[in-house]
Formats: structure tokens, C-alpha cells, sequence
């Protein structure tokens, strides 16, 4: 997302608080209490200017905040009690090759902010910032406020409908089109932000962020398809302790922004654990193990482009193994013939050998024909050699009409020699003269 995109969205959202909260009370709740200052107004009009004072406090605090990044040159400590996260394939600690630097536990690489961040939650558009440690607090308290102010508002707005249906205080246009408009906006975002908050209140219990939320399902799959055993998620201390870990241990300062406790390089583990030293996530044992590269190697461009295995040219364009045997069976080949024969008795190919159709295929030349065409795929496309039309077709006639057994060939017999002169002059005599003589010899 671009800079101004991020910038649209902050400015977007924050007309949309701000119409909610400011529409219903200037063009709905004012003319309905007549427009003069009473106890009533004050008391029904503050409690919801609070909330709103509060939502928009934390959403200027999320947007603002930085969420933390990883220190320059961190290393972590081998020789912490702790132990330290690690790469599920090398056991190494863990190493992000775009920013050329290790990564804490929890830490992810974002590609909008192009860095990483510590305890990644998610990248958030609607506040055009990252959401990790240090700024995770305010978006949860954002959520929790934008669902309380949402209910008031619904509450208040429909009290003024209420009132009209049953005191007969009906509105006038321009507040009938303010209360159309205070529901059409204020519905949605209170179910769209009330499902998505409510998520958010479960993994905050549960001390659990997005990523590690898909995390914990992919480890549930592998559990419940017998590949590992069951582990415990390492960070989970108890309800209590895993607010305290967002919110501040002091539990009457939850509801207002502070900062978070740590530094987000490390976090404690969960007491009894018994992974036995196992990382998070672990891995799947029958997932492909691929081999540590070289360090030392210098990758270099071939000179050309049309490789072929491990960087030699391949002129010929020979097909891989791999090729022939995702070919489908021909309707005369073995495999789609099955215990029937797909040709009747007097065919050809009846009593033909069947032959192996992978043999067949890794076979260069034919019995009779020139050398096949081959084509081959590689990292640039299709390769292929040119062919001559001629030799094309001069193949396709040797192939299906020079194999011995499949066809019968007609030749034509040399003409036979006549037995006498006499038939050899009666082949030369017109055939009109022929009629007149035998007309004649008939009378």
C-alpha cells in the first residue's frame, strides 16, 4: 500500500467516527430536546462524548505508535535458559533474508512495512500501520470502544424513534434523513468491527496473535491426523497474566493507553512446559527436509538461456522423465484397453504387440521412421527445434504406413501379356466399328 493509499484510508476512517458521532447529536438528539441545555441532554449526550474521546485517543495512538522493529545487528543469546526460537528446517536461529538480520521470538517480516516487526499481529489498512507490540494494546482498546460508542449510538437513535411511534414527536425531514443515514453507517460498522473485535478478545486471553492463531490450527490438523503429538503453545500464562502482558499489570489503567511491558526481544514462557525444547511451531515430520545450502556459494546467470540440468546446453531438446508419464493412455494403448479389446477382430492392431507406453516413450528413434520431435519445457518456456513441413509429413507416412502387420498395401499388378495376335487387334479396333460388326454378323 502506498503512502497516500495509507493516508486515505486514516482520513476515511476518521470522517466515518466522526459523522457517527457528531450527525446524530447535532441533526437528531439537538432538535429533539428542542434545542436548549438541559440535565437531561447533558446526561444522556456525555457518557457518549467520553467513549468517543476515548475511541479516537486510541486510534490516534494506534495509528502513531510505532510498533517496534528489530534492533540493528541483534543477535539472540545462545546461552539463555530460555533457549531461543528457531528455524523449523537448520535448528539455526531464525534469519530474515530480507532485511539481513535475525529475528526475535514472534517476530515477523512485513512486506508493506518492509521490515520486521516484533510480535507481528497483522498489517491493518485502516490505520495504516502495522499492529505488533508496542501498539497492540491501543488497537484492542480501539475495538472495545468502537463497540461500546456503536451501541450507545444505536441506543440513543432509536430511543428518538421510540419517542416518535409513541409520543407522537414525529421528526422533521432533514432529521428523518440524519437518522436513515445514522443507521445505514452505524449497523454495519458495529457488526463488522464487533465479529472482528470479538476474535481479538479471544486471542488476547489466549495470548495469541494472527499469525500464530493460523499457527495453532495448522499444529491442530497435524494432532488430529496422528503426525506429532500433542504440544502446548509456549506463551499462554493464564488469563490473567496474558491481559497484563498487553494491557499493563494494573487493572484500572486498561481501559486508557499505556505501554506495554518489555522491550518485545523476548517474553515468558508458559510454566510446566513440556515440549521438551520443541519449537513453535513444529514441524511436520513428513514434510520435505531440504538440505542446508552452501554459504559460500556465488550464484551466477548462465551465459545463455536455455539451459538444460545442472547449467550444460541441451541441443537436442531431450524430454525429462518426468514428462511421458503424465501422458494420458492412447485409446489403443494397453491401459485403456483393459480385459476388452478396443478394435474388432479384423483390425490391424488387433494381434499387436502391446508395448510399454514409457519404454516407447524414452525410445530416440522409431523402427523405421527419422528420429521424433521433441519438445521441452524449461525455465523460459517451451522449447522446441524447427521442423520442416516435407520431412513432417514424409514422417507421418513412414510411421503409420511402413510398419510391417498394421496395413496392407495395395500394389497394383504389372498388365499380363495377351495369348494371341488376335485379342491384341481386337483391343486396338474403336469401339463404335465393334458395334457395326456385330450388327452385321447378326443379320
Amino acid at each position: 500500500m502506498g503512502r497516500l493509499t495509507g493516508r486515505l484510508f486514516v482520513f476515511f476512517t476518521t470522517c466515518l467516527i466522526a459523522f457517527i458521532a457528531y450527525s446524530s447529536q447535532i441533526f437528531v438528539i439537538w432538535p429533539w430536546y428542542g434545542r436548549e441545555l438541559s440535565v437531561e441532554l447533558l446526561q444522556l449526550l456525555v457518557p457518549f462524548n467520553i467513549l468517543v474521546g476515548l475511541l479516537l485517543w486510541n486510534y490516534a495512538k494506534c495509528v502513531t505508535t510505532d510498533p517496534g522493529g528489530v534492533p540493528p545487528h541483534w543477535r539472540p543469546d545462545m546461552n539463555d535458559r530460555d533457549g531461543y526460537e528457531v528455524k523449523k528446517l537448520t535448528r539455526s536461529p531464525r534469519y530474515c533474508r530480507t532485511c539481513q538480520n535475525y529475528k526475535p521470538p514472534r517476530a515477523h517480516h512485513c512486506s508493506q512495512c518492509k521490515r520486521c516487526v516484533l510480535r507481528m499481529d497483522h498489517h491493518c489498512p485502516w490505520v495504516n500501520n502495522c499492529v505488533g507490540h508496542f501498539n497492540y494494546g491501543h488497537f484492542v482498546r480501539f475495538l472495545f470502544y468502537v463497540d461500546l460508542a456503536c451501541s450507545y449510538h444505536l441506543a440513543m437513535v432509536t430511543r428518538r424513534v421510540w419517542s416518535d411511534t409513541t409520543f407522537w414527536d414525529e421528526p422533521s425531514g432533514r432529521e428523518l434523513i440524519f437518522i436513515v443515514l445514522n443507521f445505514a453507517t452505524c449497523i454495519p460498522v458495529l457488526l463488522a468491527v464487533g465479529i472482528f473485535s470479538l476474535y481479538h478478545f479471544y486471542s488476547l486471553l489466549g495470548n495469541t496473535t494472527t499469525i500464530e492463531g493460523w499457527e495453532k490450527d495448522k499444529v491442530a490438523t497435524l494432532v488430529r491426523r496422528g503426525r506429532i503429538q500433542e504440544i502446548k503453545f509456549p506463551y499462554n500464562l493464564g488469563m490473567r497474566r496474558n491481559i497484563e502482558s498487553v494491557l499493563g499489570p494494573n487493572p484500572l489503567m486498561w481501559c486508557c493507553p499505556t505501554v506495554p511491558p518489555g522491550n518485545g526481544l523476548k517474553y515468558p514462557l508458559a510454566e510446566g512446559d513440556d515440549s521438551d525444547g520443541e519449537q513453535w511451531p513444529p514441524r511436520d515430520p513428513e514434510a520435505y527436509v531440504h538440505p542446508d545450502t552452501d554459504p559460500e556459494h556465488n550464484f551466477q546467470l548462465p551465459p545463455s538461456p536455455w539451459t538444460y540440468e545442472n547449467g550444460s546446453l541441451n541441443p537436442t531438446l531431450q524430454p525429462s522423465s518426468s514428462a511421458p508419464r503424465r501422458r494420458k493412455p492412447t485409446p489403443t494403448s494397453t491401459a485403456a484397453q483393459g480385459p476388452y479389446a478396443s478394435v474388432p477382430p479384423y483390425h490391424p492392431d488387433y494381434n499387436r504387440e502391446a508395448k510399454d507406453e514409457d519404454e516407447e516413450a524414452y525410445e530416440k528413434d522409431d523402427a523405421i521412421g527419422r528420429p521424433r520431435e521433441f519438445v521441452r519445457r524449461g525455465s523460459e518456456g517451451y522449447e522446441v527445434r524447427q521442423i520442416d513441413r516435407e520431412e513432417l509429413l514424409k514422417q507421418y507416412i513412414e510411421d503409420n504406413t511402413a510398419q510391417p502387420g498394421r496395413y496392407n498395401l495395395y500394389v497394383p499388378d504389372p498388365p499380363s501379356e495377351p495369348d494371341s495376335g488376335t485379342d491384341l487387334d481386337d483391343e486396338q479396333v474403336p469401339l463404335a466399328e465393334k458395334l457395326e460388326r456385330w450388327r452385321a454378323s447378326g443379320l
